[in-house]
């Protein structure tokens, strides 16, 4: 089942009632592809709670988290803290809020006994590599010098990701690579999964809309006509 994963960024749709209107509309769409794509909403923590509570069929991460635990850390999050917010994963290790690779590995390590899902982000396929090491539930490869663009790496660099998956699989086999960065239509989505990716991790082409629901609607439309097509 291939993953729609919207990230929401910091961008002013992403808090207050903005941010719930474009969840809800996501929920009403999971519900209509439901078993069909999977829907992921990275939201920030502020949001986690409101946004969890109102949702059934979307699963909710965080955006990010910090390598500690509970304790004296002033401005962390912790893994526990997104989890009892409601929280069922989190990206790690996007292009604007890098981590060590030993914190990658500890976090995965940590959310995995938590029972959270990761999606590591890597901006080239022996990052994507690198990462499949630790096991995450997911990674993403997103060119750096493509997002928010509006350039999809499925066109701009097609070879970044056949090159991830190919290296990722030589890793693990089992972690499967979603394609961010600049994918802003659902011809760029199905592009993706035709060069083998399991899904697409976006922003700015469903935050910055006019028409958020209508957005994802077209992405998931694409993702489940191409996952069809693939039989």
């Amino acid at each position: 089942m291939p993953v729609l994963a919207v990230n929401y960024k910091a961008y002013p749709t992403a808090f207050g009632s903005a941010g719930l209107a474009i969840a809800l509309s996501a929920e009403k769409l999971a519900e209509q592809y439901d078993g069909i794509v999977r829907f992921i909403l990275a939201v920030p923590a502020t949001e986690i709670a409101r946004i969890s509570e109102a949702l059934d069929k979307v699963v909710v991460y965080a955006q990010h988290v910090d390598p500690v635990e509970p304790g004296a850390y002033t401005g962390f999050i912790p893994l526990e803290a997104v989890k009892e917010a409601g929280a069922k994963g989190t990206l790690l290790n996007h292009s604007e809020r890098r981590l060590r690779l030993s914190d990658i590995d500890l976090l995965v390590r940590r959310a995995t006994s938590l029972g959270l899902e990761t999606l590591v982000c890597a901006d080239t396929p022996a990052a994507a590599a690198a990462a499949a090491v630790f096991a995450p539930t997911m990674v993403a490869v997103e060119p750096p010098e493509l997002i928010g663009t509006g350039l999809p790496v499925s066109k701009a660099k097609p070879e970044v990701i056949t090159s991830s998956i190919r290296m990722v699989r030589m890793i693990n086999p089992e972690v499967p690579v979603l394609a961010g960065a600049g994918i802003t239509s659902g011809e760029d989505a199905a592009r993706a999964l035709e060069l083998g990716a399991a899904g697409v991790l976006v922003a700015s082409a469903v935050m910055k809309a006019k028409d958020p629901e209508a957005k994802m609607l077209e992405l998931a439309e694409a993702l489940a006509k191409a996952a069809e097509k693939q039989g």
